[in-house]
């Protein structure tokens, strides 16, 4: 039976996947999760296969640990990261020792492991900003936030890991991701808890930042085809199903949750805040990649599960009902984790 560590497998995208793993009855891998549970980090967002996994709390920056950890595994996929963008602007330190560090700290920990396969997960926000057409994964890296750009030099220590030692390590890179179990300080989200508890959402800018939007089933489903059929060394996107305005998207989620544009509030742009992402996936569809969920029927079942869910979330809110707005959202890509904010 296969043996796969997940590192930030109780993070949104991390833990989705590690479910998708352990979702069948028969021949199920046996699966350890590694995570440090920082305030994304949520043992909650494994309860629906509790007692299937194995659960180490740690640092992917802890080299002992690793050590003790990684031996034994067939696959190690790395959900691991900070990857809020505007925590990145006020401080970037903890994102370089934990996007940066912890890649390379658990590079090595695969490669003195003999780990026969290494999946690396990323974000779009790697190229910057795309006026027109899409990014293939020959496109020059040109990050515009700290937390970009920690996740460049992760990818960048990954492939060199592979160029230098042979390391069996492939990268993928998404749009935007949705659904279930993300952290409240996401635009999906963050939008439909703060119009559940009748606040106003905060839109940066214009509105007019344009971004591509894939569910999180159809980012795990392409993660696991790179870990099963991509070839070490190389990078895969995994693209959004959908490609619209923050303006447009935010009209939608009024409308799912009865509300008008009166429960707007506009906030200044984010300094260095990227215009445009957009990625072909042409290579993964090569290898069979196809995303199945449809963007309306996930986003309606998206702000149907926060509505049956307000357990989950109320927790995690870090203000009480009907006072503050919760300060505007971020764009990621990845844990993910990448809007008006935003994982993934």
């Amino acid at each position: 039976m296969r043996r796969v560590l997940v590192t930030g497998g109780a993070g949104f995208i991390g833990s989705h996947y590690v479910r998708t793993l352990l979702s069948g009855t028969d021949d199920l891998p046996q699966v350890t999760v590694l995570d440090k549970l920082t305030y994304a980090g949520n043992p909650a967002n494994l309860d629906p296969v509790e007692g299937r996994f194995a659960f180490v709390k740690g640092d992917i920056c802890d080299a002992e640990l690793l050590a003790e950890v990684v031996p034994g595994h067939d696959l190690v996929v790395n959900f691991a990261a900070e990857s809020h963008v505007d925590r990145s602007i006020l401080g970037a330190a903890e994102f370089v020792h934990t996007n940066v560090l912890g890649t390379q700290t658990l590079m090595q920990a695969c490669l003195d492991a003999g780990t026969p396969r290494v999946v690396h997960v990323s974000t779009d926000e790697v190229y910057g900003s795309i006026e027109t057409g899409s990014w293939d994964e020959r496109a020059p890296l040109s990050p515009s936030s700290p937390y970009a750009a920690s996740k460049a030099s992760g990818d960048m220590i990954a492939l060199a890991y592979h160029r230098t030692h042979g390391l069996p390590v492939s990268i993928t890179r998404s749009g935007n991701n949705y659904g279930p179990y993300q952290y409240p300080e996401k635009i999906i989200p963050l939008f439909a808890t703060n119009l559940m508890d009748g606040l106003d959402v905060p839109l940066y800018g214009d509105g007019g930042n344009v971004r591509t939007w894939l569910h999180v089933d159809d980012h795990c489903k392409g993660i696991r085809i790179v870990a099963e059929r991509g070839e070490p060394g190389e990078v895969y996107h995994i693209a959004g199903t959908t490609e619209l305005t923050n303006r447009w998207l935010t009209e939608r989620l009024l409308k799912l949750l009865g509300a008008d544009w009166t429960r707007v509030r506009p906030v200044p742009d984010r300094k260095g805040h990227d215009r445009r992402y957009s990625l072909s996936d042409a290579k993964l569809r090569t290898l069979g990649y196809r995303p199945t969920v449809d963007f309306e029927n996930g986003l309606a079942e998206t702000i149907e599960w926060y509505a049956a869910n307000r357990a989950w979330w109320t927790p995690l809110c870090l203000r009480p009902p009907h006072e503050a707005t919760a300060p505007p959202p971020t764009e990621t890509g990845l844990n993910g984790q990448q809007a008006v904010g935003r994982g993934r």
